[in-house]
């Protein structure tokens, strides 16, 4: 496929728009299991799609300046909201995953503009933290679970198999023995340089050493791709300005870079180049980023095996 180089950690060609969709019954089309947020563009076309699941104990609103940066590239990015009291397991955000997935094919379209076409075939899973955890147990097909739709790739942003003290939250993903996924999708896995130090003396690290994005990268086979932002913590990649009590926690507990906007920028420029090179077949972006063709927003280091 033949393409030129763009920036990807600058905002896209497309312009955007955010559709909040609530899980309640509406005569006009088949709703959701859980409500959604979803980011598209607003530009006619037919465009790949990322289901993103949000972080421990956080609202999907919190990443709409994330999802609007990989939408305006020409991606459509279904958020759903799935839980807002903890559990000790994913069980039930796996079922729910599952659940959503399954219903894209007989509801999103009624709810995209009449001029989007959402292509079910270039699908893609990704989360940030527990979210993250989330997508690979459905890579993993943990629970045993089957979706009416296949991902073609995955994403872990700063993924910790565990809440924020570092102990597992069943079903376990980790196995610590090295490229143990046995799926057969590319991978993209995203860490935070500060997210194994301590906030303060009350909290332990939001991305405990053990459980967190070198684990996952670890175990991962190719083709699987792994960035650090250097100098940045577990949530800089969300809005800058999260309200309410779980938006103040969001900068409490965990360490935190000097503004989230670098990490925002570098998280979603890295989504963007991965998925075009798994999802789109289009990998100059992803490959500039390697051979440091372009620039970056921050400080980085990375690996990959493909």
């Amino acid at each position: 496929m033949g393409s030129s180089l763009t920036n990807v950690f600058e905002t896209g060609n497309y312009t955007t728009q955010l559709l909040m969709v609530d899980s309640f019954s509406h005569t006009q089309y088949v709703p959701p299991p859980k409500s959604l947020l979803i980011a598209t563009p607003i530009e006619g076309g037919e465009f790949p799609l990322l289901l993103f699941l949000h972080g421990y104990l956080m609202y999907n609103s919190f990443y709409s300046q994330l999802i609007q940066h990989v939408a305006s590239h020409g991606f459509i990015v279904v958020a759903p909201q799935l839980y807002e009291v903890d559990l000790p397991n994913i069980n039930g955000e796996v079922y729910s995953v599952v659940a959503i997935t399954n219903w894209l094919f007989k509801g999103l379209s009624k709810i995209l503009p009449s001029n989007i076409i959402p292509n079910l075939d270039k699908l893609a899973l990704g989360g940030h933290s527990r979210g993250g955890k989330t997508s690979f147990a459905i890579a993993l097909r943990k629970l045993n679970i089957t979706t009416d739709l296949k991902f073609s790739a995955i994403i872990g942003v700063d993924p910790i198999d565990g809440p924020e003290t570092g102990i597992h939250t069943s079903p376990q993903i980790l196995t610590y023995v090295p490229h143990s996924f046995n799926f057969d999708m590319a991978t993209l896995v995203i860490g935070s340089g500060l997210g194994d130090l301590k906030k303060n003396l009350l909290f332990p690290p939001c991305s405990p050493i053990g459980v967190n994005h070198e684990n996952f990268f670890n175990e991962c086979n190719k083709p699987s791709w792994h960035f650090v932002a250097e100098h940045y913590g577990h949530n800089d990649m969300m809005d800058d300005d999260t309200k309410g009590g779980k938006g103040k926690l969001s900068y409490c507990f965990c360490k935190n870079g000097q503004s989230r906007k670098p990490m925002r920028k570098f998280v979603g420029g890295v989504m963007i180049a991965f998925l075009k090179a798994y999802i789109v077949g289009d990998n100059v972006d992803l490959l500039a980023i390697r051979d440091k063709n372009v620039s970056v927003p921050l400080e980085m280091k990375f690996d990959y095996i493909v």
